[in-house]
């Protein structure tokens, strides 16, 4: 049967959100009911209020979250009732042009939930991402849901869903970093300091962070940094490869998606060095450079999509290095709030005063 639970919408563009009534329907063959024990506030959940997304209104929000498997459809084998799972959005297809080349981490044909969640007057809702977690109850593909450790928190397992994985992911993943790379990272918030966090665990001997709030340059030590520039009053460059013997770096992440940022990255890295981009761009955002520039550094330029992780590769491993202490995804979890404290959480993300924020319930 059908189930009626608390959750929060975007019902228009640049509208306060609203907690309302959400009907989730039985589950089809391959899909699952995961009762939700916390959810991080994204930017991305801000991006779908702002309409910067799409306009598929009202819109159902939150997507990184953790919680418990419930109810099962009859064709469902991934999971069973009672796994402790984080959610992804990445339930990689098998079939695609992509996976079939041994490349699931770009799956090009994600799998969502079979039916819709609604509004009671029967109003479709448009989950955030394919999931659409700020709920009591949420309804996703089975392949949305990676088993992980249960003896970890939910409201930090959680925030492997997005922003903690993009940017581990930036920097182990996509960027490739190894034992004795030089890094940089710019722009340190919560995905540039899980960047940091990445690169740390992989082993680079220098992660220079880069920021102009100084509260977030000292975040950025507490996941590794060896170094940092305020890029207030320092030329970033410049002091890049002050601190990598004159040479630039390795690798640079960017984590912050505009031109002038990703410019600094590819002149603070070494030649043949990798500029990651992990930050994300508006469709209004153009670079012009010479062309000379590109060729004669050498080395790659690439965007990094959710970390270029696998979730059901990535998810557990890391789950179990921060059990160990290896890796310390508590730190990301500024406040822990309630469900009808979303709205106040998106202006706290503004005002830079937070890591994350994590609805629990």
């Amino acid at each position: 049967m059908s189930e009626t639970v608390r959750g929060v919408i975007a019902r228009s563009k640049g509208a306060p959100v609203e907690i309302v009534d959400v009907v989730i329907p039985d589950p089809g063959p391959h899909d699952v009911v995961v009762r939700v024990q916390a959810c991080g506030v994204c930017h991305t959940d801000l991006h779908y209020r702002e309409g910067g997304i799409n306009d598929e209104f009202p819109f159902l929000l939150g997507h990184e979250a953790a919680g418990i498997v419930e109810t099962v459809g009859a064709a469902v084998t991934h999971v069973e009732a009672g796994d402790f799972v984080v959610l992804n959005w990445r339930a990689v297809c098998g079939e695609c042009r992509a996976c079939k080349r041994g490349r699931p981490w770009y799956c090009f044909a994600s799998n969502n939930a079979s039916k819709k969640m609604t509004l009671t007057d029967g109003t479709e809702l448009s989950p955030a991402l394919g999931i659409g977690a700020f709920v009591d109850k949420t309804l996703v593909h089975e392949g949305q849901c990676t088993k992980v450790d249960p003896a970890a928190d939910p409201a930090v397992a959680g925030l492997l869903g997005c922003g903690v994985m993009a940017g581990i992911g930036a920097a182990m993943n996509t960027g490739n970093v190894s034992r004795g790379d030089t890094v940089a990272v710019i722009g340190c918030g919560g995905v540039g300091d899980a960047a940091i966090a990445g690169a740390r665990l992989a082993g680079a001997k220098t992660i220079i962070a880069v920021d102009r709030d100084a509260r977030k340059l000292n975040w950025a030590k507490d996941f590794g940094a060896t170094h940092t520039v305020d890029a207030s009053s320092e030329d970033v460059v410049e002091k890049i490869q002050e601190y990598t013997d004159g040479f630039g770096a390795d690798v640079v992440i960017e984590a912050v998606g505009r031109p002038e940022t990703w410019k600094q990255a590819f002149y603070a890295r070494d030649l043949a060095g990798t500029v990651v981009l992990v930050g994300v761009p508006t469709p209004d955002m153009t670079i012009d450079m010479p062309l000379i520039d590109l060729f004669s550094r050498g080395g790659a330029l690439k965007s990094s999509w959710y970390g270029d992780c696998l979730p059901e590769r990535d998810f557990p491993t890391l789950i179990d290095l921060h059990l160990q202490g290896r890796l310390p995804l508590e730190r990301f979890v500024t406040e822990r709030i309630s469900l009808d404290q979303v709205e106040a959480s998106f202006s706290a993300m503004h005002t830079g005063d937070v890591l994350r924020s994590v609805v629990v319930w």
